[in-house]
């Protein structure tokens, strides 16, 4: 749980003072070329989830995040693998940084905008949306790499029917004992 609570840590700092930075020095409405169109600097507040959609849905958006959160918050708790704790811990600091924004800004009832700034030129995002697509990226390579999400439950033991010998794979050390002869 320090990994997960620590990697959080970091990222959301990343996140609020890269949006206090935009709202400083983009204040005016101008955009920033990085690589011309491809990828610029632009200050815009998001009501809605990703890419604008839900706009008019702003309440309900961040009542998935706080229970995003603490769904992520649960499944780190219950795994033992690293990776799975960093991915998770990514994941809940995008939904974090978002719904910081999401109650800061409001106006009413959990209405407020979210803070994007980085314009891709097809679309507009910030940092906290960074950590969720990397922390897609990582779930995807996880499960592609087979890196189990909690350590592997060893199978009981027999239950004394005589017909095991508590070997996890159901083998027997020697082929005689299974035919009845003796070893």
């Amino acid at each position: 749980m320090a990994v997960f609570i620590a990697v959080i840590a970091v990222c959301v700092i990343l996140d609020r003072v890269s949006k206090l930075a935009a709202l400083r020095y983009l204040a005016d409405g101008r955009r920033v070329s990085v690589l011309g169109n491809a990828l610029g600097l632009k200050l815009l507040f998001n009501p809605g989830a990703s890419l604008g959609m839900g706009s008019g849905a702003t309440p309900a958006i961040a009542l998935l995040a706080c229970a995003a959160c603490v769904l992520l918050c649960v499944a780190a708790w219950r795994t033992e693998s690293m990776a799975w704790t960093v991915a998770l811990a990514l994941c809940c600091a995008g939904a974090l940084g978002n719904l910081i924004d999401r109650v800061y800004y409001a106006t009413g009832v959990l209405n407020g905008k979210v803070v994007d700034f980085i314009d891709y030129g097809w679309s507009i995002g910030n940092v906290a949306d960074v950590e969720l697509f990397v922390a897609a990226i990582v779930v995807v390579v996880l499960v592609l790499a087979d890196v189990p999400y909690a350590a592997r439950r060893k199978k009981p033991a027999d239950d004394g029917d005589g017909g095991g010998d508590g070997m996890l794979d159901g083998s027997h050390a020697d082929s005689s004992q299974r035919e009845g002869g003796a070893a």
